[in-house]
């Protein structure tokens, strides 16, 4: 099923036969499906581009020239990192290294480097791809989450937790407000997402799978949003990362305004205008009245924002530069 999805994703990006997808479970190659020529292929390649560990080296790919790890769980990634033999092996295998941690290495952010450089970068975003004739909005602020993705993580003597722990932080937004939220948000590790307390509090949830199952539905979802409210992961909060969302990138592209909690990313990119952040429940309720009040401004502004911040283009280019390239 995932790899007849694959397929039609491809499809629908124009990619042709220029791709290829391994099968580790039973070894069968996608795309290119003869094996000897998606080697071949490898080893013709100058760059790879290892998204979140996606990519675990075998001698096949370990042998590219040039391999840039590109980390997208900043303070998880580096915890499992420092102390960690095998992991530690795997991510210094590559010879340079990126975070979506902008904060990473600088003063107040408690990210540990595990003695390596670490690059901050943004998640790229084919900018037409979000283009085309205005949808109407629904009229509610919307997200995309897991209530919780994994377990917490001790590092030093400190947790560093999920949005969980956060979004509690600011469960009686909707009564404060009185704004309407709608959230596709997964069930949590152990389903622990607490769904009567969260409805009871006035957020409308929705189940990401029955909603969102593909990236059209996605794509819908987020041109139908009046705007994007969300909190981030504890610990990328806690640590000062400067993580910001490739979801709100999208949400921006589209023309929708963001109101996103900091983890330290305003300190890298600008905010106010189509992008506010917060850090308090008061902050937050500000936040959204503002764009409220002068909604049209915010929508321009976010669409210029994620021209001039996350343009798919830009960003490749400038990370290339960077890996030397």
């Amino acid at each position: 099923h995932n790899v007849s999805y694959l397929a039609r994703v491809m499809e629908a990006f124009e990619m042709g036969d220029r791709w290829i997808y391994r099968n580790g479970a039973d070894e069968t190659y996608h795309g290119i499906r003869d094996p000897r020529m998606a080697e071949q292929v490898l080893k013709e390649t100058d760059v790879l581009v290892n998204v979140s560990g996606a990519c675990w080296l075998r001698p096949e790919t370990a042998a590219i020239r040039k391999k840039l790890f590109m980390d997208g769980d900043p303070m998880f990634t580096q915890i499992a990192l420092v102390g960690h033999s095998e992991t530690e092996e795997r991510i210094r295998a590559h010879e340079s290294h990126f975070s979506f941690g902008l904060n990473i290495g600088k003063p107040g952010c408690k990210v540990p480097t595990g003695g390596l450089t670490w690059h901050p970068t943004v998640q790229p975003v084919e900018i037409e791809r979000w283009s085309g004739p205005e949808e109407s909005g629904s009229g509610a602020w919307t997200t995309v989450m897991n209530w919780s993705s994994y377990k917490p993580k001790e590092f030093e003597g400190e947790t560093y937790g999920q949005k969980d722990s956060e979004f509690l932080k600011f469960v009686d937004l909707p009564e404060k407000t009185r704004e309407p939220f709608v959230l596709a948000m997964g069930q949590g590790v152990g389903k622990s997402r607490p769904t009567d307390l969260l409805s009871a509090k006035g957020w409308k949830i929705v189940e990401p799978d029955e909603v969102l199952p593909d990236f059209t539905s996605y794509h819908t979802f987020l041109k139908g949003s009046k705007a994007e409210w969300s909190v981030a992961k504890n610990g990328y909060v806690k640590s000062r990362s400067g993580w910001f969302s490739c979801r709100s990138a999208c949400y921006l592209a589209a023309g929708r305004p963001v109101v996103v909690q900091d983890t330290g990313w305003s300190e890298s990119l600008p905010q106010g205008d189509g992008v506010l952040a917060f850090s308090e429940h008061d902050e937050a309720a500000d936040a959204i009245r503002r764009v409220s009040e002068n909604y049209a401004h915010h929508c321009e502004a976010a669409r210029a924002y994620a021209i001039k911040h996350f343009d798919a283009a830009t960003v490749c280019n400038d990370f290339l530069e960077t890996a030397k390239i």
